[in-house]
C-alpha cells in the first residue's frame, strides 16, 4: 500500500464507496495499492508475513480473517462479535468461498460462525487443502 493508507481510508469510502455491507472494507482498485501491491494481493503472496504470527502464537493458520482494530470497533452486532471468539487464521470459510465475492459482511460472519461451530482438525485440514486452488486460481481475489 501507498505510505500513509490509513489516513487516506475516510477519503477513499467518500469517494468510492464501500463494496462490502457492513464494518469491513473493500474496494476493487483501491487507489491506495500500488500495482506491485496489486501482484502480491491476487496471488495471495501478502499473506506470507503473517506466517511469523503463526510461529508466534499469535494468529492460526485456519480461523475468521483478522480484522482492522477501525473495523471491530464499527462491530454493533453482538453476533457479530462471535467470530473474535477465536484466534484469528491466515484462510477460513470465506477465503475458499469466494473472497471478495462475498460482499456481504452477514454471510462472512455466517461463514466464520459455522466454522466456529463445527471446529474440528479434520475441518481445518480441508480448509487448508481448498485454500491451495482457491488461490493458485485467484479465486474470488481482487
Amino acid at each position: 500500500m501507498v505510505p500513509d493508507a490509513e489516513s487516506l481510508l475516510d477519503k477513499i469510502k467518500e469517494e468510492h464507496g464501500n463494496e462490502v455491507d457492513g464494518p469491513a472494507f473493500k474496494l476493487e482498485g483501491d487507489p491506495r495499492i500500488f500495482p506491485f501491491g496489486r501482484f502480491l494481493r491476487k496471488f495471495s503472496i501478502d499473506e506470507f508475513p503473517q506466517m511469523i504470527n503463526v510461529l508466534k502464537g499469535e494468529m492460526s493458520l485456519v480461523g475468521p480473517r483478522p480484522l482492522p482494530l477501525h473495523e471491530i470497533d464499527a462491530i454493533a452486532d453482538s453476533a457479530h462479535r462471535r467470530r473474535l471468539s477465536m484466534k484469528p487464521g491466515i484462510t477460513c470459510l470465506w477465503q475458499i468461498g469466494g473472497r471478495s465475492d462475498i460482499t456481504n459482511f452477514d454471510e462472512w460472519v455466517k461463514l466464520d460462525v459455522a466454522y466456529i461451530d463445527r471446529w474440528s482438525l479434520w475441518e481445518d485440514f480441508r480448509i487448508l487443502i481448498m485454500t491451495i486452488p482457491a488461490v493458485l486460481f485467484s479465486k474470488g481475489a481482487r
